[in-house]
């Protein structure tokens, strides 16, 4: 039998937002309540990644278990797997500056490592044109162009079989995404219809377009 719990990561610094970003208020609630609220609903447990200024922020959220981030983003999920119950073998793993994620979006891919992926991301096509670059003698100049069709725009909530995510952390290797780690060890990650609701809050101008995403406005 398959428990799922998820780690909510909340312990960024928000340096480009100009505070932090997961108590900005967003409706009528904080961008933090709503990531703890949706991984609530869809998961058995909820661990709290956080930096430790704002542990007293937590008081209220319904979570089970509330940890301290790291310096990285990889240590701060490295924090969050010791947390883990022995019982727990699908870990969710989600950035709380994006309330918009569904529990469809988490159901998707919680799905999907049930169904045998050893990882499963959301992702969305990407629109623009993307440019390999180099630093040159005069700035950065283009090595490229990239094919759209075999890129994505990545997400979260990411779901892994817990043995797998924990043995792509064990050299404490550092990236921006998990997947990223588990890609690096061999593991098969899958990837499922993203939503554009789940954008990354990181500028204060992004509250407003959660917001109107996530039918706020109404």
């Amino acid at each position: 039998m398959e428990h799922v719990w998820s780690i909510v990561l909340a312990a960024g610094s928000g340096s480009r937002f100009g505070g932090n970003k997961q108590l900005a208020m967003l409706g009528n609630q904080r961008v933090l309540d709503w990531s703890v609220e949706v991984a609530r609903s869809c998961t058995e447990g909820v661990i709290l990644v956080i930096n430790p200024e704002n542990i007293e922020d937590t008081a209220d959220l319904n979570v089970d278990v509330v940890v301290s981030g790291g310096a990285t983003r990889s240590e701060s999920v490295r924090n969050g797997l010791g947390a883990l119950p022995d019982a727990v073998n699908i870990v969710v793993i989600h950035d709380a500056a994006r309330p918009g994620a569904s529990a469809a979006l988490y159901q998707s891919v919680i799905d999907a490592v049930k169904a045998g992926a050893d990882a499963a991301i959301p992702g969305l096509a990407v629109t623009d044109t993307l440019k390999q670059v180099k630093d040159g003698p005069g700035g950065k100049e283009v090595v490229s162009t990239m094919d759209r069709d075999t890129t994505t725009a990545v997400q979260t909530p990411q779901a892994f079989d817990r043995k797998m995510l924990e043995a792509a952390h064990l050299d404490t290797q550092e990236a921006t995404d998990d997947a990223g780690l588990l890609e690096a060890i061999g593991g098969t990650v899958k990837v499922v219809p993203g939503d554009v609701a789940a954008i990354k809050i990181t500028t204060q101008s992004d509250l407003a377009i959660a917001a109107e995403l996530m039918g706020l406005n109404k």
